[in-house]
């Protein structure tokens, strides 16, 4: 019997070389009596082949709070080339900036925070108001990313919905940073909702503009952007602890960071860093808010080479979560 198998199924004993398809069916048009043999003839083949596809690699993380690896994704996924530029937005559609691009980015930066937020804020009673304004802007870019991904969907073109999800918890935590601002009275002037919303609603334009021409260009000028928050409040922090600690925390500083659900916070902490902000005092809400910038800088910088993010309730960190 196991001379008639290894006869009709050449490679399913010695794994030297995969039965050719052609062969398979030259059998099965030949001896439709013994489909039995037949069907095992076929797992054998089946059996063969798999020890011919290439090793999977993991990309998640191995250590707790670390990625498993560092390794780019073109290296790091099993299909193959000519499907492999499709792991994020900047390896699907982007392409490389020119150190000159870069600084044009951080001038432009540079330049309205200087003619703009300087200025028209100036003043140790606007800090709030800066801050209002600051957020107002700073979320737009996520909603013009999440724009240009649902397009991309709708068309057919491209979908990957750790990219949408992202997105939104990047949203959803510029939100709640803008909440604050509010309760605290940085929204109280006509002309500062009016300024901060305008610049707001024409940054949508030009992020859809940028990410739908090289997505690498907007996640760069979003990090020049999130880079200036993240500095804008640690020289608060250093220049106001005393004050800032004899204050209470807002109740939307609360309910975001210590009461709330906390898994879209969880999202965009894509270093695999599971962070619980202490929240006794306002110093507290703005350090919490400066760690958040500081950590969308790190996604943007990330967003922008060909390796993926990770997500902490994807299993892709190994973070204890309970």
């Amino acid at each position: 019997m196991e001379g008639l198998f290894n006869s009709w199924c050449p490679g399913a004993k010695h794994h030297d070389q995969p039965p050719s398809s052609r062969k398979v069916m030259d059998i099965a048009r030949t001896n439709t009596m013994n489909r039995p043999l037949l069907i095992s003839c076929l797992l054998a083949s089946a059996g063969s082949i798999s020890a011919f596809a290439p090793p999977q690699t993991s990309t998640a993380v191995n250590a707790i709070g670390r990625r498993r690896s560092t390794t780019p994704l073109f290296s790091a996924i099993v299909p193959p080339p000519e499907e492999r530029s499709d792991a994020n937005p900047s390896t699907k559609f982007g392409s490389p900036l020119s150190d000159g691009l870069k600084e044009a980015n951080r001038w432009s930066i540079g330049f309205l925070k200087g003619t703009i937020f300087d200025t028209f804020f100036a003043g140790e009673d606007r800090a709030y108001a800066r801050f209002y304004a600051l957020e107002t802007i700073a979320r737009v870019p996520y909603f013009s990313y999440l724009s240009v991904l649902h397009l991309y969907e709708t068309l057919g073109r491209w979908r990957r919905a750790k990219y949408l999800k992202l997105h939104f918890a990047e949203s959803w935590n510029e939100l709640h940073h803008l909440l604050i601002m509010e309760e605290l009275g940085g929204n109280d002037r006509f002309l500062d909702r009016f300024l901060a919303q305008h610049i707001a609603f024409g940054y949508y334009g030009v992020v859809i503009l940028s990410y739908l021409i090289n997505p690498i260009f907007a996640y760069n000028l979003n990090q020049d952007v999130e880079e200036h928050a993240f500095s804008t409040y640690d020289e608060y922090l250093r220049e106001n602890e005393e004050m800032l600690k004899g204050q209470p925390a807002p109740q939307a500083a609360i309910d975001y960071y210590v009461d709330g659900d906390m898994y879209m916070f969880d999202e965009f902490q894509t270093d695999c860093e599971l962070r619980r902000p202490k929240i006794e005092n306002l110093y507290d809400v703005f350090v919490a808010i400066r760690d958040d910038e500081a950590a969308h800088v790190e996604t943007m910088k990330t967003l922008q080479t060909e390796l993926d993010v990770a997500s902490i309730h994807d299993g892709e960190c190994e973070v204890d979560i309970f």
